[in-house]
């Protein structure tokens, strides 16, 4: 059965005491921004669950919004906690310190909290918080899986809270305008709403047998849904991110970024009728499982949505050289790498120049029938005719965790910028590139041109990935581009229909581990979700 907040014995708790410690302020917020804000009665009394990268964006986005008191933190990992706590001053000093979010969640005075944990606990915590009162604001992707997202969706509603997904680029002034300007027909028809992550991602490092969990992880806690399988990478901060057990890759890292705008331009409310991805985890062997190398092609039927991973620099370099040879090349190259990504910061990789289309490295292109709009930037953007002059610019700033903060005030769920429902159908984006990819399989590079001919935009976009690929010495030959399958959406659900919905429907969601269940609020099931 589902574990419902308000049934949970305190013996389910772990001790959470506050933490004194000295150690080195390095978050990125200001101590004094909470201070200024901290003890009217009015203000909305907020809590951050998850304080490592996203985490330490949110305090400093909490800051700066007038009438927010911060009132405590959360983290299962006490190093991290503790580290956050000494971060905030003297301005800290009544904000408390959990290891569980239940035992968080029981605190009287909590209004609201912040979700930036890693991708797999998203939805659930997200739902243990409006059954407990609490409005949320959620990190992207929302979910782990489509069905999961779809219970988050239900949870807003059955509980009456605000629940806001963290694709800030929505709340940007410029870009909500350029969507209404490009959707009033200024450009003529959209005929590819296209987006791209090329953004470096390494090796993470090839290890030799399960890791140790580090001393201040509860292990248990940090696994939740997910199995708690042995630690197959060197780092378990971040690395989350390329093992499909907990995350997404940089679909659903990055890439729920830009889908998201890409959606948002096409107007298109709900899941596409088809999508298919071709891609790989190419250029090294390490212990991530998840692409670094994708593209995924979504079948809308106003105009194709097509996004574009690339991990990989715009050419090769040694170390990516040495990996593509033999697995004992590769086993040198990332033992390296492995060596030394303990003290990597998340994300951090060594300057190298990336591909780009158009001059979009991470962004948006929307082609249209007189010209097009072009993003490098999260919150502005340049309309271009045909003949690349420039008719139009449009600028913004990121007001996300202000619209949360005023739609938690006001309660009009209509004013919010990142409304769950849209964030969990662009997640839902992420997952069906990866179910896609999951079940496919590796084809030699003149089967695959052949396979895909007749689909001009698939066909275009895996060209220049192939030449991309060639240009960082990886012989598709011996290490092919695995050719998903074709998902065929049925209309208006959130389920597959077609020659492969018997396979594909069982990954609409996942196994959860007891107690960390995902309730079903839908009742309908994963297969009609």
């Amino acid at each position: 059965m589902p574990l419902h907040i308000q049934h949970l014995s305190r013996r389910a708790f772990l001790r959470n005491t506050a933490l004194a410690g000295a150690a080195t302020a390095t978050a990125a917020f200001s101590a004094r921004s909470w201070a200024q804000v901290a003890g009217a009665n009015s203000d909305v009394r907020v809590a951050v669950v998850g304080l490592n990268g996203r985490g330490r964006s949110h305090l400093a986005s909490l800051a700066k919004v007038p009438g927010v008191r911060l009132v405590a933190i959360c983290d299962v990992d006490t190093a991290v906690l503790e580290k956050t706590k000494a971060g905030l001053g003297a301005a800290g000093a009544s904000v408390r310190t959990f290891v569980d979010l239940r035992e968080l969640l029981a605190m009287p005075g909590l209004d609201a909290i912040t979700i930036a944990t890693p991708n797999h606990l998203h939805s659930l915590q997200g739902i243990w918080a409006a059954q407990a009162g609490k409005d949320v604001y959620v990190e992207k992707p929302v979910s782990h899986n489509v069905w999961e997202g779809r219970q988050l969706v239900a949870a807003a509603a059955k509980y009456n809270r605000v629940i806001q997904c963290g694709t800030q680029i929505r709340s940007g002034a410029g870009l909500r305008e350029a969507v209404a300007w490009v959707r009033a027909g200024n450009l003529g028809k959209i005929t590819a709403s296209r987006g791209f992550c090329y953004k470096r991602r390494d090796s993470i490092g090839r290890t030799s047998g399960p890791q140790k969990i580090p001393d201040t992880v509860n292990y248990d806690l940090w696994s939740g849904p997910a199995p708690t399988a042995e630690l197959r990478r060197a780092r378990l901060h971040y690395d989350w991110h390329w093992d499909y057990l907990t995350g997404n890759g940089d679909v659903g890292n990055q890439g729920i970024h830009q889908m998201d705008v890409a959606r948002w331009f096409l107007g298109e409310p709900g899941l596409p009728r088809g999508t298919l991805s071709i891609g790989g985890r190419l250029g090294y062997v390490d212990d991530g499982n998840t692409p670094n190398t994708q593209v995924v092609i979504h079948d809308y039927a106003s105009a194709p949505l097509i996004f574009e991973v690339r991990g990989l620099p715009s050419k090769a370099e040694a170390a990516v050289a040495a990996a593509v040879g033999d697995q004992a090349g590769a086993d040198a190259a990332n033992a390296a790498v492995a060596k030394g990504a303990k003290g990597r910061k998340a994300g951090g990789r060594p300057a190298s120049a990336m591909d780009n289309y158009r001059g979009v490295a991470v962004g948006n292109v929307v082609e249209c029938e007189g010209g097009s709009v072009v993003t490098t930037e999260y919150f502005s953007a340049t309309a271009y005719d045909n003949a690349g002059k420039v008719l139009k610019e449009f600028k913004g700033s990121d007001r996300h965790m202000q619209n949360f903060i005023d739609v938690v005030r006001s309660r009009k769920i209509a004013d919010q910028y990142g409304p769950i429902l849209e964030g969990h159908v662009s997640s839902a984006l992420c997952h069906l590139g990866n179910i896609s990819h999951v079940l496919g399989r590796g084809l030699a590079p003149d089967v695959l041109r052949e396979k895909i001919r007749s689909r001009p935009a698939l066909a275009e976009a895996t060209a220049r990935m192939a030449e991309h690929l060639a240009a960082n010495k990886v012989d598709l030959a011996k290490t092919p581009l695995t050719y998903g399958v074709p998902l065929t959406i049925a209309p208006g659900k959130e389920a597959f229909t077609g020659e492969f919905a018997k396979e594909a429907t069982p990954l609409l969601t996942r196994k959860y581990r007891a107690p960390y269940i995902v309730p079903d609020l839908t009742g309908k099931g994963a297969s009609s979700s």
